[in-house]
């Protein structure tokens, strides 16, 4: 495949075209590959140092305005959806390693599908997104993937509200729990939603998150805070 058929494939897949193109090379841009051709190339270091702070902004703000946890957990959760092996697999996702420029070792020795190596990419793609289009861009490229992974909450060691609410609330057979989408708003890339949980037919609680699985999990927690859970 030709080298620009192969970047709109990635684009495709990316959701996200550049205007520049050379911030996507350099994201692709492998230190090996770029020390082996020896022609002043940029390798992808410099993004991926920018790209992890993009990224650390742009999912704590997610976290803060989803989730009403303590400090603590806010950072526990953060910590777990920016390591290597979530970034790993989001670049999976995108089959970055099918794009990227190697060394002759490096490729010899695996690195398109090193986590290190893949992990490190997709941050260095991530500031590609924001230096070319800016923070909305990158904040809609990346948050398609941590809503995905929060919302598979086997993932992640976190409070599953909902179900500690049900456990409470299903002691007593005749109470009856509900959820009610009140009010959806935002354009497609950053949709807030607010949901309220009905004991019966009274209001307990109420939150706000980026989708309604979110959104209902944020009110189960509201639900219990008012109960002295």
């Amino acid at each position: 495949m030709e080298p620009k058929a192969k970047t709109a494939q990635l684009e495709e897949a990316m959701g996200y075209v550049f205007q520049n193109k050379k911030y996507l090379d350099i994201a692709l841009t492998h230190s090996s590959y770029a020390n082996e051709m020896k022609k002043n190339l940029s390798s992808n270091e410099r993004q991926e140092f920018l790209g992890d702070s993009v990224l650390s902004i742009i999912v704590s703000d997610y976290l803060f305005h989803t989730f009403h946890l303590a400090e603590g957990e806010l950072t526990k959760l953060r910590a777990a959806m920016v390591c290597e092996q979530s970034l790993f697999e989001f670049a999976e996702q995108l089959h970055l390693g099918d794009y990227l420029k190697l060394g002759r070792g490096e490729e010899m020795m695996g690195g398109r599908t090193r986590p290190s190596i893949l992990a490190d990419a997709f941050e260095a793609l991530l500031a590609a997104i924001y230096l070319d289009g800016g923070l909305e861009p990158a904040r809609k490229f990346v948050l398609r993937f941590i809503v995905d992974l929060l919302e598979n909450k086997n993932r992640f060691a976190f409070n599953d509200y909902k179900t500690m609410l049900q456990e409470i609330v299903q002691k007593n057979p005749e109470e009856k729990l509900s959820y009610v989408l009140v009010e959806e708003s935002g354009p497609d890339h950053d949709k807030r939603f607010v949901v309220e949980v009905h004991l019966n037919s009274n209001v307990i609680g109420r939150g706000t998150g980026a989708s309604k699985k979110s959104a209902e999990q944020a009110a189960a927690q509201e639900a219990l805070r008012l109960m002295g859970q």
